[in-house]
């Protein structure tokens, strides 16, 4: 590694505007980022519209702040990376020119990132993880199951047939008026509650694809089944005791999906000795101490990027960035967008 290489990195795939600048021995030199939150909390999700705007109207003045904070120009950069893709197109063109006009003006390469690849290589930058690794990637928009084999190389054991796990906590916060983003609020609401066993008889939730050997996830039936709950409670709705039920039921499925990837990964992969968790979804503690536990009892090293760091932010694009460049993957001005991008495309 390299502490002279440094990159910005720029990130605009969704509601949140992030630069961050990471050097090639991985100090974090700046991280800005600025949350849609308000713009987007009447309508329970994000709009794509005036996500986009808001990426135009705060990109230059974020990229400056970022620079500021590293005391750097422009021209100390080796390289800019920008996320092309997965991630609502509007957005990610926005990040990506202001990425690639950077790139241009100073005559310095250009690295497209993939939006999931970003997360599934913090933990190399906050944790050191050595490949191979299971990855368990959960946040608003995936939930997939990988064996990360390197940069560039992924193999996925399972995804969502339907729903992501953060799109189900936050669909399932809107049926119960809880706010949004809805994450936060489910696990606080649960934990007020004081009998999480009795929680689950009164308001009993399906645990989706149990038993099935594959390893795919669904939330959209579970979904539905918070739906109907709040429907029949009407005014009486005992929103603790459905949050904890609903947390319980999350953790379950999580645990139960990984649990086989694990008895996948440790045959089949003998030399990988790590379990990860990325994405946003990552931060919740209940999700997050289960899969410790579960990994210690398989063994594995744990990893999860420390909190600031499992939603979208630019720092892990910047990290991504260096990754690639120390391998020369580095890409051309003409590099299109991509809303759609699987990671075994890479």
């Amino acid at each position: 590694m390299n502490k002279d290489v440094v990159i910005l990195g720029i990130e605009s795939s969704c509601d949140e505007t992030a630069a961050g600048i990471v050097n090639g021995c991985g100090d974090m030199l700046a991280n800005r980022l600025l949350t849609q939150v308000d713009e987007h909390k009447m309508y329970g999700g994000v709009v794509p519209e005036i996500a986009a705007r808001a990426h135009l109207d705060t990109m230059d003045h974020l990229i400056e702040k970022a620079m500021q904070d590293a005391g750097l120009g422009f021209d100390n950069l080796s390289a800019v990376a920008a996320t092309c893709g997965p991630g609502l197109v509007g957005g990610v063109m926005i990040g990506m020119m202001s990425g690639k006009a950077i790139a241009a003006s100073q005559n310095i390469p250009f690295i497209g990132i993939n939006h999931l690849e970003a997360h599934a290589l913090t933990p190399r930058l906050t944790d050191d993880a050595d490949f191979p690794f299971l990855l368990l990637l959960i946040s608003g928009m995936n939930t997939q199951l990988l064996v990360v084999e390197g940069v560039g190389k992924y193999k996925c054991l399972g995804k969502t047939i339907d729903d992501a796990i953060g799109e189900c906590f936050d669909k399932s916060g809107r049926l119960m008026d809880l706010g949004y983003p809805a994450g936060p609020f489910i696990q606080k609401y649960a934990s007020l509650c004081p009998d999480p066993a009795a929680a689950r008889e009164l308001y009993p939730l399906p645990t989706p694809m149990k038993g099935r050997k594959e390893l795919d996830f669904s939330f959209s039936g579970l979904k539905t089944a918070v739906r109907n709950h709040v429907q029949n409670a009407g005014e009486s709705l005992n929103k603790e005791a459905l949050c904890a039920s609903l947390q319980q039921t999350m953790v379950d499925v999580v645990v139960e999906r990984t649990s086989k990837a694990i008895k996948f990964f440790t045959k089949t992969y003998p030399a990988g000795k790590a379990f990860v968790i990325s994405g946003g979804v990552a931060a919740n503690q209940p999700i997050r101490g289960a899969l410790l536990k579960l990994a210690e009892e398989n063994k594995l090293d744990f990893y999860a990027p420390p909190l600031n760091l499992c939603g979208d932010n630019g720092v892990m694009i910047a990290w991504a960035g260096v990754e690639r460049y120390h391998l020369n993957l580095l890409d051309s001005l003409d590099m299109p967008a991509r809303p759609r991008w699987p990671l075994e495309d890479l």
